[in-house]
């Protein structure tokens, strides 16, 4: 067979047998896709060779770029050894590693924080949380959903543990997305990914969202006090003994349209969960290792969670992994007697893979010595000043950023806001143009993502942002 016939064969048949996520397959069959045959630096080629500029970073996940040396060699040397062993009566070498290297980097990211706020309710009740207990226990899974199901399910048997009995839903905002398992999705609030599954879905309560361009509210920017603050808080107030925790992707509603929420607002969810009682979960899936200008998007605002969410970048791209770090307080709430079946009945099948930790360990390596957060500001720089340029655009009603994650939501009537109706696909047509002159992006609705490789240079990111504004301009015409 062929080269042309071969790549036709592998066209083909992926029309024939893939079920691709989060796609029309009607519409898929009418296309050719894409096929990725290989990938370097923070380019990726497809099978008839033509390169794209990974502008979204392989969903988010790939931050060192593709065939990163240290972490296919970190990779080739644990597969020396052995690849996979149960976290279940066994513990491996990488994932003992990565625990400790996780919990220290963590501890030093908020060691120089200033105080926690006080705690809220008046008496000194044992149960309230201690602000900045270090979160030092980590408990492995596979991917975002994941880490967040753990994170749900031990704020919920942390607080049974406690003797504390109601406190059985959950606090998220609108806009979130938090993954898409069941309990994931049920403290989500993109109506569009979740509302077909309903029925199945517990209870949870709901925040606006810091959707500034788009206010709630329907207050300005400028003058708005935090309204949002106001109404989450409203809801704490009359639910606070039902709600166990509330889960929050700092600073950065990702998957929601890049929402980038005011200066002040986290520190505000913290206090407030103090105040309340409320456990705070930061979802940092896609905000942390580096994706906001910090290694955590929480040291913006000087936030310590009590359980934090990673995965993603964790790996570098290369190997599924998540973790889900607790506090010493909640981990010793499930200590106890055998009979009182006090463990964390939770667990998977590839729980601390020892390849995954191993990529793990070398992508915490390349972070230290090649001082990543030190030389990402110029990216950055140049970043938030393109971005002022594009939003002078006719069809660009917000542009919003935080470090190298940035989202360009377009319009269809500028001064009204005027959203384009789905079914135009605007979003699409401008993946689809920026595609054709060698970037791939891929859009939430009407919101252009970008997201490339931590490591991008500064011309590949300038030519990026010029065909991204080209794409726009070719597509709302």
């Amino acid at each position: 067979m062929g080269v042309l016939d071969n790549n036709r064969h592998l066209e083909d048949t992926d029309k024939k047998y893939i079920w691709h996520p989060f796609t029309q397959m009607q519409e898929w069959q009418q296309e050719t896709p894409v096929v990725i045959a290989e990938g370097q630096d923070c380019f990726i080629k497809d099978i008839y060779g033509r390169w794209y500029l990974d502008g979204v970073s392989s969903l988010w996940v790939n931050i060192f770029g593709h065939r990163k040396k240290e972490i296919d060699d970190a990779i080739m040397e644990q597969l020396g050894r052995i690849a996979h062993s149960t976290m279940l009566g066994l513990s491996n070498v990488p994932a003992i590693q990565l625990a400790e290297r996780l919990a220290g980097i963590i501890q030093k990211s908020f060691e120089a924080l200033p105080p926690g706020p006080p705690q809220g309710k008046e008496g000194g009740d044992p149960l309230l949380l201690t602000p900045h207990i270090p979160l030092t226990k980590v408990f492995y899974s596979d991917n975002g959903s994941t880490a967040v199901e753990v994170a749900l399910k031990m704020a919920f048997q942390y607080w049974r543990h406690k003797g504390v009995s109601g406190k059985n839903s959950f606090l998220s905002l609108n806009n979130a997305y938090h993954g898409d398992t069941l309990g994931a999705v049920s403290v989500g609030g993109v109506e569009i990914f979740h509302k077909a599954f309903g029925p199945l879905l517990f209870k949870t309560f709901k925040a606006p969202s810091p959707y500034c361009y788009r206010c709630e509210s329907g207050e300005e920017r400028a003058t708005c006090g935090l309204a949002c603050i106001k109404e989450m808080e409203a809801t704490l107030r009359d639910h606070h003994d039902e709600i166990a925790a509330l889960i929050i992707e700092p600073l950065v509603q990702a998957a929601g349209g890049m929402i980038v929420a005011p200066q002040g607002y986290l520190g505000e969810v913290r206090r407030l969960c103090n105040k309340y009682n409320v456990l705070l979960i930061a979802d940092e899936v896609a905000t942390g290792f580096g994706r906001t200008g910090k290694m955590f998007a929480c040291e913006h605002e000087a936030v310590v969670p009590d359980i934090i969410c990673l995965s993603k970048g964790i790996t570098g791209g290369y190997m599924p992994l998540a973790v889900t770090l607790a506090s010493e307080q909640i981990y010793t709430a499930f200590l106890g007697e055998f009979r009182e079946l006090k463990t964390f009945f939770h667990g998977h099948s590839y729980t601390g893979n020892p390849l995954a930790c191993a990529a793990a360990l070398a992508c915490l390596d390349i972070f230290e010595r090649e001082e990543t957060l030190k030389n990402l500001l110029p990216s950055i720089d140049i970043l938030e000043k393109r971005l002022l340029d594009i939003c002078d655009l006719p069809h660009v009603g917000d542009v919003r950023s935080k470090g190298l994650m940035a989202g360009i939501e377009l319009v269809k009537d500028k001064k009204t806001k005027e959203a384009y109706a789905w079914e135009d696909k605007l979003g699409w047509k401008v993946a689809h143009c920026a595609r054709e002159n060698g970037v791939f992006i891929r859009p939430l609705g009407n919101v252009i993502v970008l997201m490339p490789p931590l490591s991008i240079s500064i011309e590949n990111l300038e030519q990026m942002l010029s065909v991204i504004k080209g794409a726009i301009i070719s597509a709302t015409s």
